[in-house]
């Protein structure tokens, strides 16, 4: 279809708070907030009514208690909202296929090839609405713009259970009035430096030389960051096939120092992260390593490998090989492994038929994929946690 896109942003409001209080009467009004039970968790979520505290999502649980000592803390409940969510998209993509989720509560949406059948963006958008409001008993807030960068500032501008409409044409003119910080790519420190150029709305920075811009953000950003303050935003919703990620973390019950003892947190979660890829069926080319510090700096190191994987020693290995790249000798309070950037039918056929000039097929590639079968039945029957490989966990020991 010719003609101007139309893209849907949706959010699910205060989503894991709200499903608590859709399911139990009694927290409706309250203060609920989502989070680890113990003094080193994070907030998952607040309601609007602990918001008002000042309680925000990963503000450790202990400040949101200081913060709203009434408030009711419940336990996160992932298998729940991962339902309620499923349900959502489902919505969502009786309107289009294009649907690229962000989180299990937030999403694009492409319905420009919608508008013939189901009306315009804001008459999709309030059908979106109504339906996960009268289906699921859920809130979502909804932006409507021609780009990406647009809708995601309109569903915030309306947030609660919202709807902002960014007229055609308009982009430029609605972006030009907001804080510059609103453009994706301008943090504090940059926000800190063009105010100093007296730039602070977004208006500015589209007419600031691009010269100047590349003073405070380099030449190479300059170009796109001042494209998106013009309302110029290329990019398009790329459908969950091609945006998942399968990935396990852990936030540590005391911070963790030293490269043996993260060595074995990734050891366990490689070995999570290759089970539940095999159990669905995919094998990724990424691999990337999440390391958050006790400052809750967080820094992150990712790799591409040669061919798909979806065995747990290749998984390790190159999340081990991130880890060298990271300063490991600093309290720890999280790591997380993922893997995405998922084969094609075609490619994952190929993981055991190595085309001519490829890398030789690993002499135990039969003994690893036989193991790990092994492995895959026993964490089914006993849990993620109950089985380690022996051979990785050598590896792990060995430094």
């Amino acid at each position: 279809m010719t003609g101007p896109r139309t893209i849907l942003h949706l959010d699910l409001d205060a989503f894991f708070a709200s499903v608590e209080q859709l399911d139990d009467a009694s927290l409706r009004g309250r203060p609920v907030i989502v989070g680890g039970p113990s003094r080193r968790g994070v907030v998952c979520a607040a309601s609007y009514e602990a918001r008002r505290f000042g309680v925000r999502s990963a503000m450790p649980t202990a400040q949101a208690r200081k913060l709203c000592p009434e408030g009711t803390f419940v336990a996160p409940r992932f298998a729940r909202y991962a339902e309620l969510s499923e349900r959502v998209f489902g919505i969502y993509r009786r309107y289009t296929p294009l649907v690229e989720p962000l989180s299990l509560d937030e999403a694009f949406l492409d319905v420009t090839a919608s508008r013939a059948l189901h009306g315009g963006g804001r008459d999709i958008a309030t059908a979106v609405k109504r339906a996960v409001r009268g289906e699921c008993g859920l809130a979502v807030s909804a932006g409507v713009a021609e780009v990406k960068l647009a809708a995601k500032i309109a569903t915030d501008l309306g947030k609660p259970d919202g709807l902002v409409e960014v007229p055609p044409g308009g982009v430029a003119a609605f972006l030009a009035p907001l804080p510059v910080g609103r453009l994706w790519g301008v943090g504090p420190v940059t926000e800190g430096a063009l105010r100093k150029l007296g730039v602070t709305l977004v208006g500015e920075l589209a007419r600031l030389p691009e010269t100047a811009l590349a003073a405070v953000v380099g030449a190479s950003n300059a170009r796109g960051l001042r494209a998106l303050a013009s309302g110029e935003d290329p990019r398009e919703v790329v459908p969950d096939e091609e945006a998942r990620s399968v990935g396990a973390e852990e936030t540590f019950g005391e911070d963790v120092t030293g490269r043996a003892a993260l060595e074995r947190a990734l050891l366990e979660q490689a070995g999570r992260v290759g089970r539940r890829l095999r159990a669905a069926g995919l094998a990724g080319h990424t691999v990337t390593l999440k390391v958050k510090y006790a400052d809750f700096t967080l820094v992150t190191r990712r790799t591409t490998l040669a061919h798909p994987t979806d065995d747990d020693r290749a998984i390790y290995e190159a999340a081990r090989a991130q880890l060298a790249r990271v300063e490991a000798d600093r309290p720890v309070r999280l790591t997380g492994v993922s893997v995405s950037g998922f084969a094609g039918a075609a490619e994952r056929d190929q993981l055991d038929l190595f085309a001519s000039g490829a890398p030789a097929r690993p002499p135990d590639a039969e003994k690893r994929r036989s193991l790990n079968a092994a492995l895959d039945a026993l964490a089914l029957r006993f849990g993620d946690r109950a089985v380690t490989r022996a051979d990785l966990a050598d590896d792990a020991d060995d430094d």
